[in-house]
């Protein structure tokens, strides 16, 4: 395993901070690593002097070899007046890139809802982001660095992400780095992570769970050696101050595995506890819809929900991108008023809204945020303890310089941290959070949930991040075709629900001009098309439609069969003949399977030709 791109005695500096300062690490061939610090800590910075789009004060950042980098930042690289096909795939003919499953696979899901023609200018910003994420994933790149590739996806599109890196490259070839706060995907993708903190970068083995339990490990071998010096000092000054003393034992310490560490800890929230204090705050009644349907003007996005919400009451809403689970929010707190059906909301309930969007912050844009901080109480109980408004903010990882700051000026994290403090001090009890965690790093986004695993009272999440979602909730709810339904097993089975929910209704694909193929249909001769295309009825090329479908979603499963078994070759004993000749005969069975879907996949190409 070689390396592939080598960073030497590295350092930066913004003005006002020093983000890294004399770095010695290396990238290896098969690393799929996840960075991680806390916001403006320089993580985007470290991506950006890897990519060679920015220069490091000191130091050098080579390459082996030529290898080619592709790089997804924060903001898009696309032209306003290209096309949206031109963007994603070049002048690449299209003969050569709708031949290749890989590409299909990445443009189908990342661009169904897409006018493949269309102009970039015309895209929303979850769109263009989409089409940018796409245009790097179709490009063949030795390294791949990534800022915040989950941003604007659902948790179907994450999933599916994740499963695309990780059997984007054979185990020991290529790397990945990537900056995310989506801390499933740090763990279903990354098998190293690095630390950016204070200058210097942390390595860690494995992915964000091995890396939280390294942390605490490393935190703990640091106290224990801090108690240990501070002993030696006392014990120093002890005999300075009266002479020589008789010797007394040191005191043992040891680091018990993680899972033991956490084992006799206390449950992360006292469910019992916190539904007999939400019921103290709220009554009996929260929320009660019966029948409920809503919609803007002729269309109907939620159909006949029936749902009854109580106090303390821990519910997270999943849905795919534009399902309407925000449309779903404003009917549920009375916003908007469904058009069928009753919704009765409690008399005592008084709503904390923490929108996508921090509509309710943008009006203090020309407030210091010491002065929106004294529109509130002076103190709240907050964990059972008195604390002011100052000190959460402290907690959500403000700094006391910072509080004179104009809120105008504020990062994206830091608005959105302190969007949520004030939604805490408005003392409400029902919380509905829609996407909280936006703009947080991974250290927020654990102190938020310590936040919240001790509010008492109803909440209501809507997010993308599993890990968030599973977290801080107690039961999970779907939206899927306009209809709210239960979910026990949580994102695993909404996600099940989803792909069952595919296969019945196959996702739409690519939308491109009369000019050109569709996308799965490569292509061929007139004539051919002609004489297939021609002779079929709606019925039979619907029928070759799913037919085709299918066949594309099974070559994509055993492209690389083949591949893998050759792979594993090696690691067979060589005098070991019978297992050989086993492994040679499911090669060759895989080759002739993967030879005969082709062989169908190219004839219904022809058949549906246009």
């Amino acid at each position: 395993m070689g390396i592939l791109i080598g960073l030497e005695r590295v350092s930066h500096e913004w003005p006002g901070k020093r983000v890294l300062v004399n770095q010695t690490i290396g990238i290896n061939e098969g690393e799929r690593i996840g960075i991680v610090g806390r916001n403006g800590d320089g993580k985007s910075t470290l991506l950006d002097l890897v990519a060679h789009s920015l220069e490091p004060d000191a130091g050098t950042i080579t390459y082996r070899n030529n290898i080619a980098v592709g790089m997804i930042g924060q903001q898009d690289k696309l032209r306003d007046d290209d096309t949206v096909c031109h963007a994603v795939v070049g002048d690449t003919p299209e003969y050569v890139w709708a031949s290749d499953p890989t590409v299909r696979s990445i443009i189908n899901e990342l661009l169904y809802d897409i006018d493949w023609m269309g102009l970039v200018s015309e895209l929303s910003g979850g769109q263009r982001r989409r089409a940018d994420l796409a245009r790097v994933l179709v490009g063949r790149w030795d390294v791949l660095l990534m800022d915040e590739p989950t941003n604007h996806l659902d948790l179907h599109a994450i999933r599916w992400l994740a499963e695309h890196l990780k059997r984007r490259w054979p185990s020991d070839q290529g790397a990945l780095l990537v900056v995310t706060h989506d801390r499933w995907f740090l763990d279903e993708v990354c098998e190293h992570m690095w630390e950016v903190h204070d200058g210097v970068i942390d390595p860690f083995e494995g992915g964000y769970s091995a890396y939280i339990q390294q942390r605490v490990d490393r935190q703990r071998q640091a106290a224990v050696m801090e108690e240990r010096r501070q002993n030696m000092l006392r014990k120093e000054l002890n005999w300075l101050a009266h002479g020589a003393k008789a010797r007394t034992s040191k005191p043992k310490f040891r680091i018990d595995a993680a899972m033991e560490l956490i084992a006799n800890d206390p449950p992360l929230r006292n469910s019992i506890e916190l539904k007999r204090m939400a019921v103290g705050r709220l009554g009996k009644q929260v929320i009660d819809m019966a029948g409920v349907c809503a919609g803007y003007e002729d269309n109907e996005i939620i159909h006949d929900v029936d749902w009854l919400i109580g106090p303390g009451d821990r519910y997270g809403i999943l849905g795919e991108n534009g399902a309407g689970k925000t449309t779903l929010l404003k009917v549920m707190t009375g916003v908007m008023d469904p058009s069928k059906g009753t919704r009765k909301i409690g008399a005592s309930v008084r709503f904390g809204t923490l929108s996508q969007q921090l509509e309710g912050l943008s009006q203090y844009d020309d407030w210091r945020v010491s002065e929106l901080l004294g529109r509130y109480k002076r103190f709240l109980v907050v964990d059972g303890k008195t604390q002011s408004p100052e000190q959460l903010l402290e907690r959500l990882g403000f700094e006391r310089r910072e509080f004179p700051t104009f809120i105008k000026d504020l990062s994206g994290g830091q608005r959105r941290r302190l969007a949520i403090l004030c939604v805490l001090m408005e003392e409400p009890n029902v919380l509905v959070l829609d996407e909280p965690g936006n703009d947080l790093d991974t250290d927020m986004l654990a102190v938020l949930e310590d936040l919240l695993d001790t509010w008492p009272g109803t909440l209501l999440l809507v997010s993308h991040d599993r890990y968030l979602m599973e977290r801080v909730t107690d039961d999970q709810f779907a939206l899927i075709d306009g209809y709210v339904r239960h979910v026990p097993g949580g994102v695993d089975e909404y996600l099940r629900l989803l792909d069952e929910h595919a296969e019945s209704q196959p996702k739409p694909e690519v939308r491109m001009s009369k000019a050109s193929s569709t996308l799965n249909e490569p292509q061929v001769d007139s004539q051919m098309q002609d004489s297939g295309a021609s002779t079929l009825s709606n019925a039979e090329r619907r029928a070759l439609k799913k037919r085709f479908d299918s066949l594309t979603r099974r070559l994509e499963k055993v492209s690389e069969r083949p591949e893998q078994l050759k792979r594993e070759l090696p690691t067979i004993d060589p005098t070991d003949y019978q297992t050989l000749l086993d492994k040679q005969a499911e090669i060759a069975a895989a080759e002739a399977e993967l030879e005969e879907l082709e062989t169908e996949w190219l004839e219904l190409s022809e058949r549906l030709g246009e």
